[in-house]
C-alpha cells in the first residue's frame, strides 16, 4: 500500500513537471518606445484677457468665427480710464501753460531778471563813479562803501535769478514731458476697452456673457490657429531622459479608433509638473487627420530604438530582473531593448536554449 502511494506521488510530480510551460527565444523585430498621454490643441492657442476691469458690453464675435490680427472680439464698458485720460489731458495743458503760455512762470522770472539787470547796471555805474571820486579823495568812505555794497548785492541777486530761471525751466520741461507721457498712457488705456485678436485664426471659446463683470485676472476668450494643430504629450519623469527631438511618434486618438497617425517630437519642456509628476512635450503631425478639434484625447508611443532580428523572450519569463530558468537551472542574462511584452536578450542564452516559465 505504501509503495502504491509513492508511485502515485511520483507520477503526479512528473506529470506536473511535464506540464510546465516552455519556450525557446525567438528572433523578431523589436521596438522600444515611451508611452505618453495625448491632447490635441490648436497651434498658438492663447487666452485673451481684459486690460481693464469693467462690464462686458458685447461679444462682437461667436465661437467658431475666423479672425485676423486686430479683429475686435469683445467690448468692455469702463468709465475710470476715460476720466483718468481727461485728468491727464488737463494736467498736460497746465504744464504746457506754465512752461510756455502767456501766464507762464518763466515769463515772470524773465521780468524779474530784466528788472534785476537794470538795477545791477545802475548800481554798477554808481559804484564806478563813486570809486573814481574816491580815488581823487573826493567824497566820504561811507558813501563809497554803500555804493560798493549795493553793487555786490544787485550782482548776486541777478546771478541767483538767472540760476533760478535755468532750474525752473528744466523743472517745467520735465513736468511737461511727464504730463505728455501720462496722457499718452491714458489714451492707450481708453483704447483698450476693445479686446482684439493677436493672431490670425479662430475663436474657440468665449467665457463671458454681456452684462457680466470682468477683471484682468479672468480670460474672456480663447483664440488659436484654425489649420495648424500641435500634439501635447504628458510623459512620466522616469522616461523623459530617453527622449530626443526628432523622434518618431505613433499617435492614436479616441475619436479615430485604431487608426494610427505619425508625428515628430519637436519640443520638450524642461520643467516638471509637480502635481502630476510628468513632463510636457509637443509633437507635430506628419499627415494630420482631416478633422481636428481642440481637446481631442488619445495615446502616443515615442519610438526610442528599433532593431531587426533581436533575440527576445516574453517579459513574464524573467526572474529577479535578469535571470531565466532553464532545464539546467537559473541563468543570468544581459538585457537589451524592451517593450510592454518582450525583452531582448544580449547574452546568456541562445535560440536553442529551452527556458521554463516561472511558477506562480
Amino acid at each position: 500500500m505504501r509503495n502504491f502511494f509513492w508511485i502515485n506521488f511520483l507520477f503526479l510530480f512528473i506529470s506536473c513537471g511535464s506540464q510546465q510551460e516552455k519556450i525557446f527565444p525567438a528572433k523578431q523585430h523589436l521596438t522600444e518606445s515611451v508611452y505618453a498621454s495625448v491632447t490635441v490643441q490648436p497651434d498658438s492657442l492663447y487666452q485673451a484677457y481684459a486690460p481693464v476691469g469693467g462690464i462686458l458690453d458685447f461679444n462682437l464675435l461667436e465661437e467658431g468665427d475666423m479672425v485676423i490680427k486686430g479683429t475686435p472680439i469683445v467690448q468692455i464698458v469702463n468709465n475710470t480710464p476715460k476720466l483718468n485720460s481727461d485728468n491727464a489731458r488737463l494736467a498736460l495743458e497746465m504744464a504746457q501753460a506754465n512752461y510756455s503760455g502767456s501766464s507762464a512762470v518763466l515769463s515772470s522770472l524773465e521780468d524779474e531778471i530784466q528788472s534785476a539787470t537794470l538795477t545791477f547796471k545802475n548800481d554798477s555805474m554808481n559804484f564806478i563813479r563813486q570809486r573814481r571820486l574816491w580815488d581823487q579823495n573826493i567824497g566820504s568812505k561811507l558813501e563809497f562803501e554803500n555804493r560798493k555794497l549795493a553793487f555786490e548785492i544787485s550782482g548776486n541777486n541777478l546771478k541767483q535769478l538767472k540760476n533760478n530761471y535755468v532750474l525752473t525751466r528744466k523743472e517745467l520741461a520735465t513736468k511737461v514731458q511727464q504730463a505728455r507721457n501720462n496722457y499718452a498712457s491714458s489714451k492707450i488705456s481708453t483704447q483698450d476697452f476693445t479686446v482684439a485678436s493677436k493672431i490670425k485664426g479662430k475663436v474657440y471659446a468665449l467665457y463671458k456673457d454681456p452684462g457680466e463683470i470682468v477683471n484682468t485676472m479672468e480670460p474672456l476668450a480663447a483664440v488659436g490657429s484654425a489649420s495648424d494643430f500641435i500634439i501635447e504629450l504628458l510623459i512620466d519623469e522616469v522616461d523623459i531622459v530617453k527622449l530626443d527631438l526628432g523622434k518618431n511618434v505613433l499617435i492614436t486618438l479616441d475619436a479615430y479608433g485604431d487608426q494610427v497617425f505619425e508625428a515628430k517630437l519637436n519640443k520638450i519642456y524642461p520643467k516638471k509638473d509637480e502635481r502630476s509628476q510628468t513632463f510636457k512635450a509637443e509633437a507635430i503631425f506628419n499627415d494630420p487627420p482631416k478633422s481636428l478639434f481642440p481637446g481631442l484625447a488619445g495615446e502616443a508611443n515615442i519610438i526610442i530604438f528599433q532593431k531587426e532580428e533581436a533575440l527576445t523572450i516574453p517579459k513574464e519569463y524573467l526572474m529577479e530582473g535578469n535571470k531565466v530558468r532553464t532545464v539546467d537551472g537559473l541563468v543570468d542574462v544581459v538585457l537589451g531593448l524592451q517593450n510592454l511584452d518582450r525583452v531582448e536578450i544580449l547574452e546568456g542564452i541562445t535560440e536553442t536554449t529551452e527556458i521554463l516559465k516561472p511558477e506562480e
